[in-house]
Parts: C-alpha cells; sequence; structure tokens
C-alpha cells in the first residue's frame, strides 16, 4: 500500500518536521531539533518523490542481480544473520541536494528548502560489500544501480526511483544497508525496512525503500541520474550528477530576529558539516551591523572574521559542533554571517553557486539579529 502523506494528527511531538508539500509529504527539519548532535527521528527532514510505500518486513526482499555469477534474492532475516558477521554503525549528515534552493536568485524550480534539509542520524546496518561479495560481482561492472520501491511518472514517462554508484563507492566498507535508525528500526518515512545510506554524498544516493541492487558494464542513465540531481549550469549543459556534499555550515543559535542585549555576551553556536568523510577544520563567525554597508562609511573591525571552537565530531560522517562567544557593542540589526573550511580546504562562498535545478547551495551561513 503507498501512503501519499505521513499523517501528522495529535500525536505528532514538538519536533515535527515542517511541511513543505503535503502530497507527496516532504518537510524540514525544525531549527530547534538541528541543534542536536543526532537529529530526533521524528525530527528529520522527510524527501518523498511518489508517496511511502508500505512493505512489511516478512515480505521484503532485496534482488542482487545484473553482471554478478550468483543472482539472488535476500530476505530481512538473511540480512540481520549476515549482519552479525559486519554489522556497523555510526552517526551520518544527510541533506537533501536541494537544500537551500530557496535562497538561489532566480530561484530555480523544485521544493522550496531553505536550509533545513538536513540532519545527523545513527544508521546501523550491514555493509553491502557482504552482499555483493556473495553474489560474486562480474570484472567487467562498473557500477550497482540501486532501486527503491517507490514507482511514478517523471517527465511523462513511469519509472522507479533509481540511482547508481561507482563501483568502488558501491563497495565502501561504510556504504550500508541500514536496517535502524537512532537506535530503532527505520520508520516507513526513512526508509523501511531497508535502504541505502552513502556517508558524504547528498542524501539522493541514500536510495529508500530497497529493492534491487544490479551490477551494471555501463555508466547508469535513469532519469534521476542523468536528468535529474544533475548540475546545470546556467548555459543548460549538465556537468554531472551531484556526488559528495559541499562543505556547509549552520547557526542554530541564536534565531532569526532575536533581541540581544548591548554590552552583554551571546554564544553563537551552530553545525558545520562536509562530504566524502572530510573533517571541518574551521569555521569562522562574523558579525556584520547594518551601518558598515553604508558607502562611505569606514568598518568598526566588528565585522572580521573570528575563529569559532570547535567541538569533536561523534564520527568521521557525523557534523561538527561550533561555537563563538560575542560581545555586541552598539545597538541595531546586526548580520551574524558562519563559513566553514574543510580538510581539503574549501570554504563556504558570500553567495549561493547558481545551477539550474538549484542544487549543492552552500554559501556562508546568515541570521538577523536585533541589538537594543
Amino acid at each position: 500500500m503507498t501512503a501519499s502523506a505521513i499523517p501528522r494528527g495529535p500525536g505528532a511531538t514538538a519536533w515535527a518536521p515542517e511541511t513543505v508539500t503535503t502530497d507527496p509529504y516532504n518537510a524540514q527539519t525544525p531549527r530547534a531539533a538541528l541543534a542536536e548532535r543526532v537529529t530526533p527521528a521524528d525530527a528529520l527532514f522527510v524527501r518523498d518523490h511518489f508517496g511511502v510505500p508500505r512493505t512489511a518486513v516478512a515480505d521484503w526482499g532485496l534482488r542482487i542481480g545484473g553482471a554478478v555469477t550468483a543472482p539472488a534474492t535476500l530476505g530481512y532475516e538473511e540480512l540481520l544473520a549476515l549482519g552479525r558477521l559486519g554489522r556497523r554503525e555510526f552517526d551520518v549528515v544527510l541533506e537533501c541536494a536541494g537544500n537551500g534552493r530557496a535562497l538561489m536568485t532566480p530561484r530555480p524550480p523544485g521544493l522550496p528548502w531553505d536550509q533545513r534539509a538536513v540532519g545527523c542520524a545513527r544508521f546501523a546496518g550491514v555493509p553491502f560489500h557482504l552482499v555483493a561479495e556473495r553474489a560474486g560481482v562480474a570484472p567487467e561492472a562498473v557500477e550497482f544501480v540501486f532501486a527503491g520501491a517507490d514507482v511514478g511518472t517523471v517527465h511523462g514517462h513511469r519509472a522507479a526511483f533509481e540511482r547508481s554508484l561507482p563501483l568502488a563507492e558501491a563497495l565502501h566498507p561504510d556504504t550500508l544497508l541500514a536496517t535502524h535508525m537512532n537506535g530503532e528500526p527505520l520508520p516507513p518515512e526513512h526508509g523501511a525496512p531497508v535502504r541505502l545510506v552513502v556517508p558524504g554524498r547528498y542524501a539522493v544516493a541514500d536510495v529508500k525503500w530497497l529493492v534491487e541492487a544490479r551490477a551494471v558494464t555501463e555508466p547508469f542513465t535513469g532519469v534521476f541520474q542523468a536528468e535529474e540531481y544533475v548540475y546545470v549550469a546556467s548555459r543548460g549543459i549538465p556537468e554531472g550528477p551531484v556526488a559528495a556534499i559541499r562543505v556547509k555550515s549552520f547557526i542554530s543559535a541564536p534565531e532569526p530576529d532575536d533581541d540581544l542585549r548591548r554590552g552583554t555576551q551571546t554564544v553563537v553556536r551552530g553545525r558545520a558539516w562536509s562530504g566524502a568523510g572530510l573533517a571541518v577544520g574551521r569555521v569562522e563567525v562574523r558579525a556584520e551591523h547594518e551601518d558598515e554597508d553604508r558607502p562611505g562609511e569606514e568598518p568598526v573591525g566588528e565585522a572580521d572574521w573570528h575563529d569559532a571552537e570547535l567541538e569533536p565530531p561523534t564520527g568521521p560522517y557525523a557534523w561538527t559542533g561550533w561555537s563563538y562567544r560575542w560581545t555586541p557593542r552598539r545597538p541595531g540589526r546586526y548580520r551574524l554571517l558562519a563559513r566553514a573550511t574543510d580538510a581539503h580546504g574549501d570554504t563556504q562562498p558570500p553567495r549561493a553557486p547558481w545551477n539550474a535545478q538549484g542544487y549543492g547551495c552552500n554559501p556562508v551561513a546568515a541570521v538577523d539579529v536585533v541589538v537594543v
């Protein structure tokens, strides 16, 4: 059975995601939940294209086929048994590739996410390579294509949600067939019974409601690989599918339009992350007074960049907490800015890098506050 929307009735918690669309149901993480090291399951953003397929654990199976020597279908209990030989668990940042699209000018088509289609969850499951090795990957295979049970109409054609991974990425020991999130079985809206989790990549790679994995000998060109979730420049030329998460930060406190007191210390804090297992090496914070944008006026030094203090992340794929103690010296409106730099030296740009589908938006984080 397919549910076109997740019901949010009287039992919904204060952490409930904020609805963006209802049919299918898409919602973003509430600001308060982004202050948590691990995002509560009932707060984590939801991205759904066609509605949620409901599959009982007893009826679930993963078909392994294509360029393999021993095609098979793996049941849920078999998967759990295999996991006893190599179960993995770690915290992973999930970020929709379109997160921040609403900040781009002009705004590209697609869900109008602000900066909250992101979270950090603790996933547990079985490394996919254990399943692939049992099937025997053919030497000529170059990718694995992963398919979900969700099917719908895209560009006038019926299609399943499918994405591919290069062989090395698919067989990486941390690419998981995840069965649990935050210590509990996956919820339906987050891919139950089993989903793929590919740490360091935008969440489009983390195919939910997984039912098939097939090895292919040529690069996959399905609609969600070659037409959707592709970087397309202003000239309309595709530049390749979205892959590793770009370095990014988020300010969780203070909140937009908070009233702060002059001369009183405020702790500016938030989260920062990057893709492909890259550590965040630095976060800098800056406070711009509204007067500093007036032509002909000299800056008063308050708008310099200052290093924030970093918290140790909970693992190689988790986000990094940061904080900076700021004492405003003048009343008025301020824009607080934060920018992260990762281990490769990549830093958030001042403005969103525009592209036709609105992916990979990672400008310097900003929150406007008032000092009285």
